[in-house]
């Protein structure tokens, strides 16, 4: 059974402004602070500002009322799914489903909720590959496709049809996460960045964003609809994040 468009599109919130300067500002500023006058030595204190960060527009959400303990538990989940999914695919290098969940995410709950799902998923999983000066950066670009994405949805730009929400998901893969990622391992590595250590880097990255695309594309195809359909209940049954 195909799954039905909202009959209501609702206009961009009053949050939004807020939300878009925090994390297209405020924390590339923060990330970019630590990188240079931190030094990249206190990358865990860059990281846990950002879900501090991230939690600002995410409890404006609630600006008009109590959030409910339901609410957040249902972002949790999400999260938690998004690293376990990440950590049942370890053996794959960049074949991972984390940012298809951050994308329903997104859709489903709003740009901010998906912010907080993909930053949040981005510093838990950390801990099980890695910390390191890469993990704020992680966190940001799985963030920003979350946020990216619901507010594409939120205006009518982003349908959740099959084909449009992988569209999009091989798109951002490729474009925002392989495309900032790329950038930042040569700002984080080089000691003095150059246009030809940047073009090797997008060069040498380019195969591992195709499978990440790849992956993305393939688990909205198959996850994308009986999970929107699961979560559109929960809202509907429980009145969530109106």
């Amino acid at each position: 059974m195909q799954q039905q468009e909202p009959l209501i599109r609702r206009r961009l919130s009053r949050r939004t402004p807020v939300a878009a300067a925090l994390v297209l500002i405020v924390i590339p500023a923060t990330i970019l602070f630590g990188l240079f006058v931190l030094d990249d030595r206190k990358y865990m204190f860059v990281s846990v500002l950002i879900v501090l960060y991230a939690m600002i527009p995410f409890a404006m959400i609630f600006e008009r009322r109590k959030p409910q303990g339901r609410e957040i538990i249902v972002i949790a989940v999400l999260a938690a799914i998004a690293v376990a999914g990440r950590s049942a695919f370890f053996m794959l290098p960049e074949f991972k489903p984390v940012v298809a969940i951050v994308i329903i995410a997104g859709v489903c709950f709003g740009g901010e909720a998906g912010f907080m799902v993909g930053a949040t998923a981005g510093f838990v999983s950390n801990f099980f590959f890695g910390q390191g000066p890469w993990t704020p950066w992680q966190m940001f670009c799985f963030g920003l496709i979350g946020f990216i994405a619901g507010n594409l949805y939120r205006a009518g730009w982003l349908r959740r049809s099959r084909w449009s929400l992988c569209i999009f998901g091989g798109l951002s893969t490729l474009i925002v996460y392989g495309g900032i990622m790329n950038l930042a391992s040569v700002m984080m590595f080089a000691a003095k960045p150059s246009r030809e250590a940047i073009l090797a880097s997008y060069v040498s990255g380019f195969w591992f964003d195709l499978v990440h695309a790849a992956a993305t594309v393939l688990f909205l195809f198959f996850l994308a609809r009986p999970m929107l359909e699961k979560l559109d209940r929960i809202k509907l049954k429980y009145g969530m994040m109106e």
